[in-house]
C-alpha cells in the first residue's frame, strides 16, 4: 500500500480500534486458480502469543481447500470514508490549485492463515464471535438459545480459521498534508454532506 509517512498511522491501539469497530474485512488470497477476496466478519485476539484474527467461513466455500495451510494472507478493514471536494478548500478561492480526492482510514492486517475442523475448536470460535457482537445487545442471543441438533448441523457446515497477525500497517488519508483552512473548510464539507461528528473527527486530522 502506498503509504506516505503524513498519512501514515502506527499506533497499535488505533489501529486495532479500527478493526474492532469495523470487522468486515476483505481477506485477499492466493489460489491456483489466481488471487482471490472473501469478505469476512473477523475478530481480533491479542494475548501472550500474539495477535491473530479469528473467523470461519462455509465448508461449501473452497478457499478452505484451495489455499494451503500457513500462507500469507492480507485482511483489510476500512473505517470512515468520503469525497473530498476542492470547493472545499479555502486554497481554491486564493489560486484554483486545488483536485478532487479521497479521504479515509484503512488497517491492512498480514499474516499467515491456518484452518481449524476440529469440533470444538470451531464450536469455541463461533461462540467467541456470537459472545463479541452480541454482548452490547440487551437481551444476547447465545449458542444454547437454538436446539443442540440444529447448532451441531449448523457448526459442520463451517470451518474456522485464525490468520496469526506478522504486521498491521495503517493509513487515515485525512487531509494532514492542507493547510489549517483547508481542513476546516473540508470538515464543514462533510458535515454539510450528513456525514457524523465522529467519522469527520477520523477524515480530518491535523497531523
Amino acid at each position: 500500500m502506498y503509504n506516505p509517512p503524513h498519512f501514515r498511522e502506527e499506533r497499535e491501539d488505533v489501529l486495532e480500534a479500527l478493526i474492532a469497530a469495523h470487522p468486515l474485512a476483505v481477506l485477499a488470497v492466493s489460489t491456483p486458480q489466481g488471487l482471490d477476496a472473501h469478505h469476512l466478519p473477523l475478530h481480533l485476539v491479542r494475548d501472550d502469543h500474539g495477535r491473530r484474527l479469528v473467523g470461519h467461513v462455509a465448508r461449501a466455500n473452497r478457499v478452505w481447500q484451495e489455499v494451503a495451510e500457513g500462507s500469507s494472507v492480507l485482511a483489510v478493514f476500512r473505517g470512515a470514508e468520503h469525497y473530498i471536494s476542492p470547493s472545499w478548500y479555502a486554497t481554491k478561492a486564493e489560486r484554483g490549485e486545488v483536485v478532487p480526492t479521497w479521504n479515509y482510514a484503512i488497517v491492512h492486517a498480514h499474516g499467515t492463515i491456518h484452518f481449524h475442523h476440529g469440533a470444538g475448536e470451531v464450536r469455541s470460535l463461533v461462540s467467541t464471535l456470537t459472545d463479541v457482537h452480541e454482548g452490547r445487545r440487551e437481551h444476547p442471543w447465545a449458542l444454547a438459545d437454538a436446539p443442540a441438533p440444529y447448532v451441531e448441523k449448523m457448526l459442520s457446515a463451517i470451518v474456522g480459521f485464525r490468520i496469526v497477525v506478522s504486521r498491521l500497517e495503517g493509513k487515515w488519508k485525512s487531509s494532514q498534508n492542507r493547510n489549517e483552512a483547508d481542513r476546516a473548510g473540508v470538515s464543514r464539507g462533510l458535515a454539510a454532506d450528513g456525514v457524523s461528528a465522529g467519522d469527520i473527527d477520523t477524515l480530518v486530522r491535523s497531523r
